[in-house]
């Protein structure tokens, strides 16, 4: 099984960025998948998931920037993310379970991506 997170990069504020989830070794289309961020000395947290019915959910500090979304006819998930500011700058992680009832717990996953790191500047 592996997730692998991508589209990470530097950009100024009011910026965007498309983060794309690849997965392999899963059947995708069962999959919950989330995003989750840590900033520098900061704690993991929720950013966004998505069920496998399409069902979204988002944290509040991103609500109407960002939006989760999938393909499973290519495996991937992405999180189109918009007017970023510097406190959007972490290295993000996709994250995937069958089974996910609370999407903002981390220890509901099972299966992380490596992160993909992204810096906002002011």
């Amino acid at each position: 099984v592996q997730l692998q997170a991508s589209g990470g990069g530097l950009v100024q504020a009011g910026g965007s960025l498309r983060l794309s989830c690849a997965a392999s070794g899963i059947n995708f289309r069962s999959y919950f998948i989330g995003w989750f961020r840590q900033a520098p000395g900061k704690d993991r947290e929720f950013v966004a998931g998505v069920g496998a019915g399409g069902a979204t959910y988002y944290a509040d500090s991103v609500k109407g920037r960002f939006t989760i979304s999938r393909s499973n006819a290519k495996n991937t998930a992405f999180l189109q993310m918009n007017s970023l500011q510097p406190a959007d700058t972490a290295v993000y992680y996709c994250a995937g379970d069958t089974r996910v009832s609370r999407p903002a717990y981390s220890a509901e996953y099972s299966y992380w991506g490596q992160g993909t790191l992204v810096t906002v500047s002011s």
